[in-house]
């Protein structure tokens, strides 16, 4: 990828700062030396890698979670389904060693990391390589101007199609009802996906396999509710 392409895609990226406050020793240490060992990249040359392949033998069902923020619900899911291959896509530095903080304390080892714009993996990577693809509380751009930078944006979402096999889900969660609205109505245009929801209050729901967050948790505080949509990827020839 040459200078000017990995500038224009810095361009549009829709997350903001990559620097929060300075790490402590150990969580340096852990962005220093852990970090390089569960790193994945793109693949450097025109043929697609299977994520699988970063993984244990045993592991057959890949999940991706976009945005992991501190890490909490991507750790939850990986010590609860051992048998999963996770990778999490984060560039904010300060979110990537909160969760190899806890990788490193309950000694994890099915979750992989990419720590840059989750745009310049995704080209990489086979079609229907992943069984489900999580994108919690992300950058909702709130200016009009700034709304082609949001994840859900209907070029991502034909990605993401391309990305899930079929009868894989993709679940959305955010605390900002517009962006919801946003979403859902580019998500029911893409002929892709199927809306799960089956009841008027589903999309207050929680998975039953949900893991709150402290961002989630904060957001609460300040009397912001949790919007939940999920979708399945339909089979190519519907």
């Amino acid at each position: 990828m040459s200078v000017d392409a990995n500038r224009s895609e810095r361009d549009k990226r829709w997350y903001g700062r990559r620097f929060g406050r300075k790490l402590s020793a150990a969580r340096q240490r852990l962005v220093d030396e852990l970090l390089p060992q569960l790193r994945v990249n793109p693949a450097a040359d025109d043929g697609a890698r299977n994520p699988v392949d970063w993984f244990d033998p045993s592991i057959s069902e890949i999940r991706m979670e976009i945005g992991f923020g501190a890490g909490e619900h991507l750790a939850g899911q990986a010590a609860a389904h051992p048998g999963v291959g996770f990778i999490g896509c984060e560039p904010f530095v300060n979110g990537v060693a909160a969760l190899l903080d806890q990788i490193n304390r309950q000694d994890l080892s099915n979750i992989r990391i990419f720590d840059d714009d989750v745009r310049l993996l995704l080209p990489s990577l086979p079609d229907g390589c992943l069984n489900r693809m999580d994108i919690l509380f992300s950058d909702p751009w709130p200016k009009t101007r700034h709304h082609r930078r949001r994840i859900s944006d209907p070029g991502n979402l034909v990605q993401f199609a391309r990305l899930l096999a079929a009868g894989g889900e993709l679940r959305f969660a955010t605390d900002q009802v517009e962006f919801a609205s946003w979403t859902l109505e580019r998500m029911l245009r893409n002929t892709a996906f199927e809306w799960l929801a089956r009841r008027p209050d589903d999309w207050t729901r929680a998975p039953t396999d949900w893991i709150e967050t402290r961002y989630q948790q904060k957001a609460r505080a300040r009397g912001l509710g949790t919007t939940y949509l999920r979708f399945h990827r339909r089979p190519a020839d519907v």
